[in-house]
């Protein structure tokens, strides 16, 4: 799985992509409210992981994940 930081302009906010291994978009959520999304894709449990990586990701970078 891949995830993307994107940075928002003005007053659309900065967004998360999780991508799997064929780049398919698996979700795409704002960074402050990632709860639903990722329980929806059952990453629920994985939340605190994968919102620890994004705080310290540059924007634009692409950081794959072992999960």
């Amino acid at each position: 799985m891949y995830v993307i930081k994107v940075k928002g302009v003005a007053k659309i906010p900065d967004y998360v992509q999780l991508r799997d291994e064929k780049f398919t978009l698996l979700a795409y959520f704002r960074v402050d409210r990632p709860d639903k999304t990722l329980d929806k894709i059952g990453l629920a449990d994985k939340a605190d992981y994968i919102m620890n990586i994004v705080k310290d990701l540059p924007f634009g970078q692409i950081l794959k994940l072992e999960i």
